[in-house]
């Protein structure tokens, strides 16, 4: 035969590929959307987790005050050995400019500055007094002033009254008469106006310099770095003497202009040159914090201060409270991650179960195929090479779109996670067919082998395998249950593997112990009077759905599905309890400290807003001394109402007689104490000075919380036994529906000066940090795709028996098997495995969860900051990690569910097609 024709006949076969999937292109359909949505699932965990954590890094960086995080270069006053001219020149605008570009050009990467909130200037060290009679002095002390010749104050600052500050002349360091501005909160309180001079002390009784006010300013933007990196500025604020009493006095600072800085070498305060660099974290990202940190360091102390010092003079210092900021992201960070990696290695372990039960499946469905190949002389290399390229086509275009989805759905972040984890699916979903046709046709097999596992005698191989990820498994979980999460890297991979160590632990349990109630159940149904209790108990034993693959699948995704639902309850638990702690009730309406009386008619007005249930009036005295040494908060209430808000809130319910007055004029109040206190006090009656007068009290029960002051040492006693001068001070509101803008127009028509706390306003605080948020994102997302991927398993494990079933229920039909009977039979056989993995996926979820709990940090997942003084100590308490019974039932009772539907379905559509036809199909068993 020629070539040529030899050709020919090799073109008009079909390659396999092609016919393979015309064969089957729903099939290929199908696996393809599996292969994308994991890739993508791959792909998208890892840039979401890098995209909120950068975020978390940004918001961090940005909200904290610019005093913590703005870089400040300073010098000291230029040297006296230089002249007087030298001297000044060296604080001019034009100096300290060309200094300080050359330092924002020396910075090193990644430490970036924000140009526009950076600043520099003169200032005095030291505070210089105001000695001008007519100056506020709160206890008869002078105020302080900061002088500060600061640079671009017309850029950042809006003219109210007046004109900026100019120098009129060539100032030097002899000039006594400077202009200068003052902000609109600095002349408010310390009675400055446009043309008010204020005069500062000069050397040894000289000539003071004198500081004419040309203008009120109003800083444009407030919170940013060029007017926050030293407060002072815009605002002014009481300060205090170490005296007893202290002595309180005014400390501002005044605004002068850029070129008056060297007349500041005129004076005592120790004139200082500076730079303020305003990080910018517009750049970072999560990868730079590690660089970043050993920067700052290197600014702080280290080779990057000299690079600095050759542009600022030789003993010019840098600080920074940045470092602590980016201490704080760390920690709470490192916090959140272990908890996160739970859910994507739990999801990672039952998306790779789940395309393993995909090829086997397949291979199940293609088992005379592949055994006819062998039969023939097929080598393993050669069908398990046709099988990846047929994978190939498929997972390879499916994977790559899985990815860039992911790249388009989350920005700002890392390529290669994506990349890697997209790849590791496609590597998965490739070799799942190949591998599972090799180790299942590595021999010819006989057509129409038995998979009976009630009868299963499993091989050494597989015994000595088992034992080994068992031991394994065992180990690991012991050794996290002894370190713990306290230590780094290998302890948290074991925490976020621990519920797939778990599931696999239950799995091969579970599976050598399923054969046994079969066997148990199966002896005494073959009496029974009816064959479909025998029937489905001798399939369910015999059908290859119960092996491992799909129970191991179902119990980690039920295992990682209750784990996230527990703890997304436990961060909403712990937020609850945070905000309820902040606020002590529904609602809290006080002045500042609750330091001032309530009007009267208060209580009324608040009763009769919207939604407000019961009022409680408290009256609470802080700082209350002991006559034993210390102080404590003292909270005067009504026994009966303040006693049934403490049980309803549960924070130290105590009955109400505990705090009746005693009988026959006994002067001694019964107190309910905190711990503290009462082993503090003891139990003989003790006198306390407060506020109304001296009481004598006696503990007569001692609780841990109380809705009052639940974050402090305290001491509850009846508001009647105190003086009569004992008003109350705070309302304690509680309500179902609470209108707070209602409630807010009660509390301003009953008086000033009131602030409304709301519980519910309380808690959303919680929820600031992108850390938080995007950890809770990620376990949502985990307990649905948990969810997804274990009704996919067990879709599957049913699938791979359907066709046998369908032939089973035909046969059966033909020998007088009624319908409802074969709907009964088939419900019958799906039930033991789906409620082995319901009742397996409840206990190894609750094992999971009490496994973890005590190195699981809730409370950095669930609270950023406590809103409220006291808060913070207690809501940790409420943060521990808690089996939540929804995410444990729910799941499993869904598994059942949708079995028992899946079995129904089945039925009634081998029902529709007909015996007949079934009978047909050239079923061999």
């Amino acid at each position: 035969m020629s070539s040529g024709r030899l050709r020919e006949r090799e073109r008009a076969v079909a390659p396999w590929v092609r016919t393979r999937l015309r064969t089957a292109p729903w099939a290929a359909v199908a696996f393809g959307v599996l292969v994308l949505v994991t890739a993508f699932l791959a792909a998208a965990l890892p840039r979401a987790v890098d995209a909120y954590e950068t975020r978390g890094l940004r918001q961090d960086i940005a909200g904290a005050p610019p005093s913590r995080t703005v870089l400040e270069l300073t010098a000291p006053q230029p040297g006296f050995g230089m002249s007087r001219s030298e001297r000044e020149e060296a604080v001019r605008p034009a100096a300290l400019a060309a200094v300080h570009h050359k330092v924002l050009a020396a910075l090193p990467d990644p430490v970036r500055a924000d140009a526009r909130q950076s600043a520099y200037g003169v200032r005095t060290f030291e505070t210089v007094t105001g000695t001008d009679p007519w100056l506020p002095r709160p206890d008869a002390v002078p105020p302080e002033f900061t002088l500060a010749a600061q640079a671009d104050l017309a850029a950042h600052a809006t003219v109210r009254k007046g004109r900026l500050p100019a120098a009129r002349s060539e100032v030097t360091a002899a000039t006594k008469q400077l202009e200068g501005a003052a902000t609109v909160a600095t002349a408010r309180a310390l009675r400055l106006g446009v043309g008010s001079v204020v005069h500062f002390g000069g050397k040894a009784g000289g000539v003071p310099l004198a500081v004419r006010i040309t203008g009120i300013v109003e800083p444009r933007q407030p919170e940013a770095g060029y007017w926050s990196a030293e407060p002072v500025l815009r605002t002014p604020g009481l300060a205090a003497l170490p005296t007893r009493p202290p002595m309180h006095y005014w400390s501002a600072a005044l605004l002068l202009p850029p070129e008056a800085a060297p007349a500041l070498l005129g004076t005592l305060a120790q004139p200082q040159p500076y730079w303020r660099l305003a990080p910018d974290p517009g750049s970072l990202t999560v990868r730079d914090v590690p660089v970043l940190t050993e920067r700052i360091a290197s600014l702080e102390n280290g080779p990057e201060l000299l690079r600095l010092r050759k542009s600022a003079g030789e003993t010019a210092a840098l600080t920074t409270g940045l470092e602590t900021v980016l201490a704080s992201y760390t920690s709470m960070r490192e916090a959140i991650a272990p908890v996160v990696a739970v859910a994507g290695i739990g999801i990672g372990a039952v998306a790779a179960v789940v395309l393993a039960m995909t090829g086997g499946l397949v291979t199940a469905r293609r088992s005379a195929e592949l055994a006819l190949l062998r039969s023939r002389g097929g080598s393993l290399t050669g069908i398990g090479g046709r099988l990846l390229g047929e994978s190939a086509v498929i997972a390879l275009p499916a994977a790559a779109a899985g990815v860039l989805l992911a790249v388009a759905a989350v920005a700002e972040a890392r390529p290669l996670p994506a990349v890697l984890g997209g790849a590791a699916v496609t590597v998965l979903a490739c070799a799942v067919l190949p591998v599972w046709a090799v180790v299942r046709h590595r021999r010819p097999r006989a057509q129409g082998g038995r998979d009976d596992l009630a009868d299963a005698r499993p091989g050494r191989r597989r015994t000595v395998a088992e034992l080994t990820l068992l031991v394994l498994s065992v180990g690991a979980v012991v050794a996290l249950r002894r370190r713990g999460t306290s230590g780094a890297g290998s302890g948290d991979h074991l925490v976020s593997a621990a519920p797939v160590l778990v599931g696999l632990i239950a799995a091969l349990v579970l599976v050598r112990l399923y054969p046994l109630p079969l066997r148990w159940a199966a002896r005494p149904a073959r009496r029974l009077r009816g064959a479909v209790g025998f029937l489905s108990l001798a399939r369910a034993g015999r059908s290859s759905a119960t092996g491992a693959l799909p129970l191991l699948a179902l119990l980690i995704a039920l295992t990682t599905a209750a784990f996230g639902g527990s703890v997304l309850a436990g961060v909403s638990d712990a937020r609850d309890r945070a905000a309820l702690l902040a606020t002590g009730a529904d609602a809290r309406i006080s002045a500042p400290g609750d330091l001032a009386a309530l009007p009267a008619g208060m209580d009324r007005a608040v009763r009769g807003a919207t939604g407000v249930g019961e009022v409680t009036a408290v009256r609470i005295e802080r700082n209350t001394d002991l006559s034993s040494g210390g102080s404590v908060t003292l909270v005067g209430v009504e026994p009966e109402s303040y006693a049934r808000l403490a049980g309803e809130l549960g924070l130290g319910a105590f009955p109400a007689d505990a705090l009746t007055a005693p009988e026959g004029g006994d002067p001694v109040l019964n107190a309910v104490a905190s711990p503290g206190v009462a082993e503090r006090l003891g139990t003989a009656p003790r006198q306390i000075t407060t506020l109304a007068g001296d009481i004598t009290v006696r503990i007569a029960a001692v609780r841990s919380r109380t809705p009052a002051v639940p974050g402090a040492g305290f001491l509850l006693v009846d508001r009647a036994g105190l003086p009569e001068r004992a008003a109350p001070t705070t309302l304690l509101a509680t309500g179902d529906a609470l209108d707070a803008q209602a409630l807010r127009a009660a509390v301003r028509g009953a008086g000033k000066d009131f602030s409304v706390r709301l519980r519910s306003e309380e808690r959303s605080a919680f929820r600031d940090s992108p850390l938080q948020s995007g950890a809770e994102r990620i376990y949502s997302a985990a307990v649905a795709a948990g969810a997804g991927y274990a009704v996919l398993a067990l879709l599957l494990s049913l699938l791979q028996s359907g066709p046998e079933r369908t032939v089973l229920l035909a046969r059966l039909r033909t020998m007088g098997l009624t319908t409802r009977q074969g709907r009964r039979l088939l419900g019958l056989e799906a039930l033991p495995q789906a409620l082995l993995a319901a009742t397996g996926g409840m206990l190894v979820g609750w094992a999971t969860i009490h496994l973890l709990a005590p190195g699981v940090d809730l409370a950095r997942l669930a609270l950023a900051a406590a809103p409220g003084p006291g808060s913070g100590a207690g809501a940790m308490e409420g943060a521990s990690l808690r089996a939540d019974a929804w995410s444990l039932t729910v799941p499993a009772l869904g598994v059942v569910v949708l079995a028992g539907a899946v079995a129904a379905g089945q039925a009634w559509w081998a029902g529709r097609r007909g015996s007949i036809t079934e009978l047909r199909a050239g079923e061999t068993r």
